[in-house]
């Protein structure tokens, strides 16, 4: 019986090792891809019942950018359920929210002059699924506290922090966003933090189902991550993801991100989180680190042993 423990000692011993060895293997592998970017960049990840570790800088603070619209689009799916708005909801798409001529809306560009009514749940699919700016606004505006303008961002911050998530700092709209570049940053999450926000929309969402799945839903419809996660991706994997990035017109990019709840061949839900801040390498560069890294997290997620 002893000889038996001390078998059984041995065996998980090996186990360890075995498994130290894999994240290290696989940090290694992603330091190694991140440092093609010349900037600095944040990788976390998290998969139910596996030890897998392919944190990155998983803690530092970076700029979001458009993924700050998916904890928008909680918020408002929570007020929805709190019966404060419907999704059906009209709502004015005033001649005011009319954004700056370089801010990039599909909105903006199918009603030029605003001055229309636009349900609610195409508001929110257009923040998600094509990152529009003026639907995101008019989000945050829909979310101001009673005889409190401009307090949307901070009605944000607030909800997601009741869910234990923190710190996700949304601070601004967009119009001041793309009025000073700088701003970014204080719009800012860690990885880890990010792939928390995931996890609890996979595994015990703080919003109704079927309004969770209509999230899911807008985030798998996206093209925005073609070529960032999902380019690292077998064939016909579905990948649900929320991208950031910032203007394109600068010597240092500030911001190119690809969060994603990635579901494995046997049906498990992978979280996963890339940002890439202040980098220098051009941007299919940017995009290819991202989609590089996301296939080496996916082949140590799918990998036998991780069941």
């Amino acid at each position: 019986m002893r000889r038996f423990g001390i078998c059984l000692s041995i065996v998980f011993a090996l186990s360890l090792v075995f498994v130290q060895a894999a994240s290290a293997q696989l940090q290694q592998e992603i330091a190694h891809i991140a440092a093609q970017a010349d900037g600095r960049v944040g990788v976390a990840c998290s998969l139910p019942g596996a030890k897998l570790d392919c944190d990155f800088h998983a803690d530092e603070k970076l700029p979001m950018q458009s993924v700050y619209k998916l904890p928008i689009a909680v918020t408002m799916l929570h007020e929805i359920e709190e019966g404060r708005y419907k999704l059906d909801q009209p709502i004015r798409f005033r001649p005011a929210d009319v954004p700056d001529r370089d801010v990039y809306s599909p909105l903006r560009d199918q009603y030029p002059h605003g001055n229309v009514d636009v349900p609610l749940e195409d508001l929110l699919r257009r923040a998600v699924t094509q990152s529009d700016n003026v639907a995101c606004d008019i989000l945050l505006r829909l979310l101001d506290r009673p005889g409190a303008p401009g307090s949307g961002p901070a009605a944000v911050t607030a909800y997601i922090r009741t869910l234990g998530i923190a710190p996700v700092a949304v601070v601004d709209t967009e119009r001041a966003l793309n009025r000073n570049e700088m701003l970014q940053y204080r719009d800012s999450a860690t990885p880890r933090v990010l792939v928390t926000l995931l996890r609890r929309l996979a595994d015990r969402s703080p919003i109704p189902s079927e309004h969770t799945r209509l999230l899911l839903s807008w985030m798998t419809s996206t093209h925005t991550a073609d070529e960032r996660v999902r380019a690292g991706l077998p064939p016909g994997t579905v990948s649900a993801d929320k991208t950031g990035t910032s203007g394109q017109s600068r010597t240092t990019d500030n911001a190119t991100n690809d969060i994603a709840l990635i579901t494995l061949p046997d049906g498990r839900r992978l979280a996963l989180a890339v940002l890439v801040a202040d980098a220098k390498a051009p941007y299919a560069m940017r995009e290819r680190v991202i989609a590089e890294i996301a296939k080496a997290v996916y082949e140590a997620a799918a990998r036998p042993d991780r069941r």
